[in-house]
């Protein structure tokens, strides 16, 4: 599906610097019998940088961290760390750590004794384990705990001495798979924001795996979106949401308000996109693209764009009319599902400050910004 924005398309892949970058994958592929899980996927990593590969179950992003782990190996292309290669090189011996899922701490150890325990692997003098140790403790905010075993803390606190038993071995790269999916909400909105305090404060290169959009989205500087093996986009969390490649993109990084129908054809910069239900009247497009006319396309925009109205509002922007379905309060904002035409049920939303209020029943009038319609073709 070939896309054509009504506003201009950043590349989805941001030049890097001149400086190497801390990894480099180059065109690897891996494949499970006949199927390919990981397709020609290419990217850097710039060093200091949080990258987080987001993608379905399924779509090969564990396959690409473990490609990069060691723990599989590419049946093409080149995984390269700090400019070397990896190739033959097995996990022990790659400059990475990874942090897995279930957090993977020795039951019978203390916190102490499971963040020294790589650095003892490694014949590091005692003196200098204590001090690591000390200082890897109190970046996560656990000094104080060391004699703790693992069952007398809460989960967020083991995340915390798994993070440690990471960070004290100094690697180049640390690998983090899915690293809040255990624990609960409130408590994950809050490690998000640890986490990225820690990897900021430590200068370190991460690359995250996760299908948790919001997730990816405030902790990541580059967010990769994978499915099918693929590797769809590349850009920042902002690039990437507010201009996804394509509809899979638009779709699984939030809410996609969609109206089919096919564009037509208008002098200048301004078109006309003719929804497919009868019902609806044509709706004004801008795009500086040559896209094609007359075959399918999608008109997507996000509900925050949208503004809702119980009168016809006098403007040059597109206007549809709708009926109020349901409404959804939701603490901080209000979600109205508003059916366009016959087919179609868009999300809206207010936030608490708005004084507009709707029920159910209420015939509206919703409106965007004309650049902020993004049109995609098949």
């Amino acid at each position: 599906m070939a896309i054509f924005s009504t506003s201009p398309v950043s590349a989805s892949e941001q030049s890097l610097p001149p400086t190497p970058p801390t990894i480099d994958i180059r065109g690897i592929v891996r494949r499970h019998g006949a199927v390919a899980a990981v397709d020609r996927v290419s990217f850097q990593v710039r060093r200091g940088e949080f990258f987080s590969i987001l993608g379905p179950s399924g779509a090969g992003k564990t396959s690409v961290l473990r490609m990069l782990a060691g723990f599989e190996h590419p049946d093409e292309g080149e995984v390269l760390i700090d400019g070397r290669s990896m190739l033959g090189v097995p996990p022990n011996r790659r400059p990475v750590n990874l942090v897995f899922q279930s957090y993977a701490l020795f039951p019978h150890l203390t916190v102490f004794e499971n963040v020294a325990f790589g650095l003892r692997m490694r014949r590091v003098a005692a003196e200098s384990i204590a001090e690591q140790v000390g200082q890897a403790l109190t970046m996560v905010k656990l000094l104080g705990k060391e004699a703790r075993m693992p069952s007398q803390l809460s989960g967020g606190e083991q995340q915390r001495v798994a993070l440690a038993r990471a960070l004290v071995n100094k690697p180049a790269v640390i690998l983090l798979d899915e690293p809040l999916a255990a624990l609960d909400q409130q408590l994950r909105q809050a490690m998000q924001v640890e986490l990225k305090s820690i990897q900021e404060q430590a200068g370190l290169t991460c690359v995250c795996v996760t299908h948790h959009q919001e997730e990816a989205m405030m902790m990541s500087d580059r967010i990769a979106v994978m499915h099918q093996g693929r590797m769809w986009q590349v850009g920042t969390p902002r690039e990437v949401y507010a201009q996804p490649c394509n509809l899979f993109v638009s779709r699984f990084l939030g809410v996609s308000n969609e109206l089919p129908g096919q564009l037509r054809d208008a002098s200048g910069e301004d078109r006309l996109f003719q929804p497919a239900d009868g019902e609806l009247p044509g709706i004004p497009v801008r795009t500086n693209s040559k896209p094609p006319v007359g075959g399918p396309a999608t008109l997507s925009l996000r509900p925050e764009q949208i503004r809702m109205s119980h009168e016809r509002p006098i403007t040059s922007d597109p206007v549809l009319p709708g009926l109020i379905e349901k409404t959804l309060f939701a603490g901080s904002d209000t979600k109205y599902l508003v059916r366009i035409g016959r087919g179609s049920v868009w999300e809206v939303r207010t936030t608490g400050t708005s004084s507009l209020s709707g029920a159910p029943g209420d015939r509206v009038f919703v409106q965007w910004a004309l650049s902020d319609g993004r049109l995609f073709f098949e």
